[in-house]
């Protein structure tokens, strides 16, 4: 209530009161000089509507604010903020698409939201302050899609029978390499080598074994495929190259002949090139555990818990799968199965596989870019030391070489490398962010 003979015009707000419900500008033609209106209602007389018995409803104000052009100015707080609205705000997206509280929880892990935070949120755990967070999300009455968090991957034919392919190509190969004689044999060699690299390209794009949407960037990507051709390249002609280096040589190009001057080592890669169906069902093995582990946890310490040993299950199955294959091979061609430096390889491939597929893309690049330079090194500084005044040089190779032989340098390089990349796939694909379709990038 107004005055007789003065205006009606709403003020500041003296004090926590709060701002008047009509628009906060002066009347047209009032000055700054007028002389100021009363004192609006408290705080308290506003929520009790003694004030305003009679409030214009929402359709009316809306109205008559839109009619007269004129801004509103912000309602007061209501006491003290909701964290989980801000919680819900800041993370919005991830609410609305989600399809299942648990992407909710994994997406929130990933952002580094832990049991303990969400203490601060009084919920006892991420999975309860994510089931929140989805019920809050208004919904449109939109049918969702089926949650793929819970369901575990099928066994479909079209990746068992890609992940077969580069080992039957090797084999093709190798057969075909005992087959024949001269530039014949060259050219099987550089044809089978093709067949087999697009074949496990082939293999990598499907399956257990192949990325989600949103594939690394192309400088990653080509950088870690060059250093995997290198590593398998090195298996194939790696040792027989230093040794010839340690022997004073090279004199002449390998030419394929197990005694000749320059070896291959034909049987740890062709047991390689088979374990890609073995690493291709550890990772199904892996990841459908890990999924149902999941959707029967309540905590992400509790999964947490219960991923590991199901990661070190998968991993010990692989180094199991690839022994046995290296012994079959060694066997069938009658050559050194070559168990130290093809078994550091494996699990260096297998790791790095796994922490791609998983969107940890960073450290596989640098682990497989650090082994690719430990085995150039060494007989580059092999070569080096032959120069006048830096024999030094090969001085840690060439004692390396001794004490251990050649195959003392793979074993090293990738072993040190895997072990580096099993201690980061512990920490991170033992999270709930690592198994669920928002997992966090790497």
């Amino acid at each position: 209530m107004s005055r007789p003979g003065r205006q009606d015009r709403p003020a500041m707000p003296g004090g926590a009161d709060a701002w008047d419900e009509r628009s906060g500008e002066w009347p047209a033609g009032a000055g700054a000089s007028a002389e100021p209106g009363p004192k609006p209602p408290s705080a308290a007389e506003t929520f009790s509507g003694a004030a305003h018995p009679r409030t214009p409803s929402a359709p009316v104000r809306a109205a008559a604010d839109s009619g007269s052009g004129r801004s509103r100015r912000p309602t007061a707080r209501r006491g003290a903020a909701d964290p989980v609205k801000t919680l819900l705000h800041r993370h919005r997206e991830l609410c609305e698409r989600a399809v299942d509280p648990l992407e909710i929880a994994a997406g929130l892990e990933a952002h580094g939201v832990t049991d303990r935070t969400a203490a601060r949120f009084r919920h006892r755990d991420v999975f309860s302050l994510a089931e929140e967070l989805y019920a809050r999300v208004p919904r449109d009455g939109t049918p969702l899609p089926q949650p793929e968090l819970l369901r575990a991957p099928r066994v479909r034919a079209d990746w068992v029978l890609l992940t077969l392919l580069p080992g039957a190509l090797g084999a093709a190969v190798v057969t075909g390499l005992h087959l024949t004689q001269g530039r014949t044999r060259l050219l099987v060699a550089l044809g089978g080598l093709l067949a087999v690299g697009l074949a496990s390209r082939a293999a990598l794009r499907r399956g257990p074994l192949a990325t989600e949407p949103g594939a690394p960037p192309w400088r990653t990507a080509t950088g870690t495929r060059a250093c995997t051709l290198w590593l398998l390249g090195y298996a194939l002609l790696g040792d027989g190259l230093l040794n010839a280096v340690v022997a004073g040589g090279p004199d002449d190009l390998p030419t394929g002949v197990p005694d000749g001057p320059w070896p291959m080592a034909v049987a740890p890669v062709l047991a390689l090139t088979l374990a890609c169906a073995p690493a291709a069902w550890c990772a199904h093995l892996l990841t459908a555990g890990a999924r149902r582990r999941l959707a029967g946890s309540r905590g992400l310490e509790d999964f947490t818990a219960a991923a590991r040993p199901l990661l070190l299950g998968a991993f010990a199955l692989f180094l199991a799968a690839l022994t046995g294959l290296l012994a079959l091979c060694g066997a069938v061609l009658d050559e050194n199965a070559a168990y130290p430096q093809a078994l550091a390889l494996g699990a260096l491939l297998l790791l790095a596989r796994l922490l791609t597929v998983h969107h940890h893309r960073h450290a596989p690049a640098l682990t497989l870019g650090a082994a690719v330079a430990v085995e150039v090194a060494a007989p580059a500084l092999l070569l080096a030391g032959r120069l006048p005044g830096c024999t030094v040089l090969a001085t840690p190779v060439q004692t390396l070489v001794d004490a251990w032989g050649p195959a003392a340098v793979p074993a090293l390089a990738c072993g040190t490398a895997a072990l580096v990349l099993l201690v980061h796939a512990l920490r991170t694909l033992t999270q709930a962010s690592a198994h669920a379709p928002t997992g966090a990038p790497g």
